[in-house]
């Protein structure tokens, strides 16, 4: 009886997008490994995930037309984000720099909410922008130059961005021809870049353009396909920070 009262309760407040916690904790991670570990990136670590649940369901709202629906989630999230996120700017104002650029990504998943067009290529790959910049935002938590993130920024933003292209092929662009030669040109652009940065990023890149390549098509689950990724995201990681 316990299960069957706290299941519906947990999927109202969780979002079924399981890919998504992946897309959050790779850039965190790979900041924290480069720039090194500071107290703020505690209430930061829980700031980012409030915030995603808060922007998830906002965005839910504004899709729906239908803000009441929502209410409760809002409400719930807004005050935990905040409370999370003050600490981390009073350690480090510098981070409001930041502010801009993501109300300029929010702004483009607002629009493409409202439009009912969530999936189009276009606001994927702004949500991957906004999960990369973690990078930046722990280097300068950590007070590091800026710079030193480059390298594992530009990893994981092939990475993700690739990724989207991948899992469209495997899902919902199953069978399309166009996404699928996407996908593996620039997967193989990837590899390239990553030989540039290294030898172990042009090893794990060559590997996810093999996977681009082989697996569209194959009779995989999405559980199939995620767990795949969760290979890959820790493949990634190592190529960011090593």
């Amino acid at each position: 009886m316990t299960t069957a009262v706290r299941r519906p309760v947990r999927r109202q407040y969780v979002p079924p997008q399981h890919g998504a916690w992946a897309m959050l904790l790779l850039p965190y991670l790979a900041g924290v490994i480069v720039a090194g570990f500071r107290w703020p990136d505690v209430p930061l670590l829980g700031a980012w995930f409030a915030g995603y649940l808060l922007s998830y369901f906002v965005l839910q709202a504004i899709k729906s037309r239908r803000p009441q629906r929502y209410r409760a989630q809002i409400m719930l999230y807004a005050p935990v984000t905040v409370v999370l996120a003050a600490p981390v700017l009073l350690a480090c104002p510098r981070l409001l720099l930041f502010a801009p650029a993501y109300a300029a990504l929010l702004a483009v998943n607002a629009w493409y909410a409202y439009r009912r067009r969530e999936r189009a290529l276009v606001n994927d790959l702004a949500s991957v922008v906004q999960s990369c910049l973690m990078v930046f935002v722990v280097a300068v938590v950590a007070g590091r130059p800026v710079a030193e993130a480059v390298t594992p920024f530009l990893v994981v933003a092939l990475y993700l961005t690739g990724t989207v292209l991948y899992v469209k092929t495997m899902i919902r662009e199953r069978g399309n021809a166009r996404y699928l030669r996407a996908s593996i040109v620039f997967h193989a652009v990837a590899a390239l870049c990553g030989f540039v940065v290294g030898v172990l990023p042009g090893v794990v890149f060559t590997a996810l353009l093999i996977r681009a390549s082989a697996l569209p098509g194959r009779a995989l689950t999405p559980k199939r396909v995620g767990l795949v990724e969760i290979g890959a995201s820790v493949l990634v990681l190592l190529a960011a920070t090593l």
